[in-house]
């Protein structure tokens, strides 16, 4: 007795129109993904490019919240912690910093980790790209972990509005019984 579903099973019959597929492609009798139609070319005509980036301002910012395109300058920074670790062969160093960056609608504390310490000066702009929102003891921290990026960028020309610490906001977690 074999164990293989006849190609008539009734999940290789579903077919999608080619109206509801994001891209036109030829579609094959019982093809399982909608891919295998394509030709190289109409698969680099549904791409198209990079999208541009939305830059998102210090206020709108909320707990939990990821993939945040930011311009920021940096106001203040400080070590947290810098020790020795192995790592093979070599000896590599973790270095931790809690930055004060900000931008012309408030200011907030950001984690910087290990190279992004370097790029921590006070005066310096910066491009955060997908940066998260990390709650710590019930306040928002900034972080750009390995999927993200902190890049240097030309000097802003804005002033950080600084009576406005969104890190100084403390949040509580409520369940809601309904």
């Amino acid at each position: 007795m074999q164990n293989h579903l006849p190609y008539n099973a009734p999940f290789f019959l579903h077919e999608t129109s080619s109206r509801s597929l994001p891209f036109p492609c030829r579609r094959r009798k019982r093809s399982p993904s909608p891919l295998l139609g394509c030709t190289k070319k109409e698969m680099s005509d549904t791409k198209s490019g990079l999208r541009k980036p939305v830059f998102t301002k210090v206020d709108q910012l909320r707990p939990g919240t990821n993939g945040h395109t930011l311009t920021v300058k940096v106001v203040d920074c400080k070590m947290v912690m810098q020790k020795n670790r192995p790592a093979g062969p070599q000896v590599r160093q973790m270095r931790i910093a809690e930055c004060l960056v900000g931008d012309e609608t408030g200011m907030i504390v950001f984690t910087a980790r290990n190279e992004q310490v370097d790029l921590m000066k006070p005066g310096t702009t910066l491009i955060l790209r997908n940066a998260k929102i990390d709650m710590f003891k019930g306040s928002m921290r900034l972080a750009v972990d390995k999927w993200g990026r902190v890049e240097a960028t030309d000097p802003a020309d804005f002033t950080v509005k600084e009576d406005n610490n969104l890190s100084l906001v403390e949040y509580e977690l409520v369940n809601v019984v309904e």
